[in-house]
């Protein structure tokens, strides 16, 4: 049996190295232009070749977005820059548009190439089309259940490949072409810019009955009724790796690198373990418990086994849990005097307790008996965004480790 692949976002260079550290076998990326997180730091052809040197010598994969549905001014600069991409070893691009696809082929002949979800297959007449345009693997709507994946792997050639989203946001509009924010906020969903208007607050009003409000809910300040939970299929492995998918991936290019080392790290040690078991797996609800230890929102399984009820969208707001911190990163570690060299991500102080997490280990309290300031000068706090740190450690740790701890509402980023 061919292994499941891990697929994690990244927005920037450092995010893209923890997911490689902490379990991904593929990350995709966006460069600066032509994918859809406009707001996303996003890569330099610099940092892409940094990146894919990064990730091939650890023998994994390196996917860029080409998915906006662009417009006829962005197809001028498009053959330009596939040209540059060309030079760069990534391993496939992901797009929605035809136009893309054929200009893909034109300036990137030998270019493995993924069919974004923006395109909305949802049937395998449609996988099959797209497999005779040259895609190698699909990214299916998140508009399919468990029976109707398996039925479109089931009527489509061997070799087409099928990916899924699994873990992260949900939008409300079909697979994500919504064009609310260009209605709301002027900014093109559909080219990278959306402003989540989903996410805001709205009264209902019937036409014949201006300032009549419909109550969608008990709450007078309206309802977030456009507002889904956030996707989450970690009770859920099992089906999901004999479900014909090649590759499960996790939602979140705007995410933080905390964010991305949790939800990879649990999602690697399921997926490595129904290996290991296989018809003896079991569901660790450790897991659930891990993953909420990152932003989210309130949780559900979306389209794959029941379509949506009314019980899968939030209505009284749409803030994200936040129960931890991420107070810190990991960048040096001296073994001999165990003390590591960390940067300061959120203020820590002296004598508090902190959690320690890393890539295939086991995470570890300890309290900080000792740090000291860039000039070597001892401090009971690290106040100051981004410092550069050097603290005594208990075990043993690596360059990429987070320390983290549960969140203190007086302290901020």
């Amino acid at each position: 049996m061919d292994k499941i692949e891990l697929l994690a976002p990244a927005g920037d260079l450092e995010r893209f190295k923890i997911a490689i550290m902490y379990g991904a076998d593929a990350v995709y990326i966006g460069g600066e232009v032509f994918g859809l997180r406009a707001s996303a730091k996003n890569f330099s052809f610099e940092d892409m070749k940094k990146a894919v040197e990064f990730a091939h010598e650890r023998g994994k994969k390196v996917y860029v977005t080409l998915n906006i549905i662009p417009h006829n001014d962005d197809l001028i600069e498009l053959p330009d820059y596939l040209r540059k991409l060309k030079e760069i070893d990534i391993d496939a691009v992901i797009l929605s548009d035809p136009g893309t696809l054929m200009l893909v082929k034109e300036y990137m002949p030998n270019m493995e190439i993924h069919l974004s979800t923006q395109a909305n297959n949802t049937n395998y007449m449609s996988a099959n089309f797209w497999k005779s345009q040259g895609v190698k693997r699909i990214v299916l709507a998140r508009e399919l259940s468990f029976n109707e994946i398996k039925e479109i792997s089931e009527n489509t050639s061997d070799d087409l490949e099928f990916e899924a989203f699994v873990h992260g946001a949900m939008c409300i509009s079909y697979s994500g072409r919504c064009l609310l924010s260009n209605y709301m906020s002027n900014r093109d969903a559909n080219r990278g810019e959306c402003a989540h208007p989903c996410r805001w607050n709205y009264y209902l009003v019937e036409e014949k009955r201006p300032g009549e409000y419909y109550k969608v809910v008990e709450d007078e300040k309206g309802t977030y009724f456009f507002n889904s939970k956030d996707l989450c299929m970690i009770e859920h492995i099992p089906q999901l790796m004999e479900s014909g998918l090649t590759s499960l991936k996790i939602e979140g290019r705007m995410k933080s690198s905390y964010y991305v080392a949790n939800i990879v790290s649990v999602y690697r040690k399921a997926i490595d373990l129904y290996y290991e078991q296989g018809k003896d797996f079991k569901y660790d609800p450790k897991w659930m418990t891990e993953i909420k230890k990152a932003s989210h929102r309130k949780f559900t399984t979306g389209f794959y086994i029941d379509k949506p009820s009314n019980e899968e969208q939030l209505y009284e707001n749409s803030s994200y849990v936040r129960d931890y911190d991420f107070i810190g990163l990991v960048l040096d570690y001296d073994k001999e005097t165990k003390i590591a060299t960390v940067e300061q991500r959120n203020r820590m102080f002296k004598s508090e307790i902190i959690e320690i997490m890393g890539p295939g280990v086991e995470n570890v309290n300890q309290e900080i008996t000792h740090m000291w300031d860039e000039k070597n000068k001892e401090i009971e706090v690290a106040p100051h965004a981004k410092q550069i740190i050097k603290m005594k450690m208990t075990n043993p740790v690596s360059k990429y480790y987070i320390l983290r701890r549960p969140r203190k509402d007086d302290i901020s980023e």
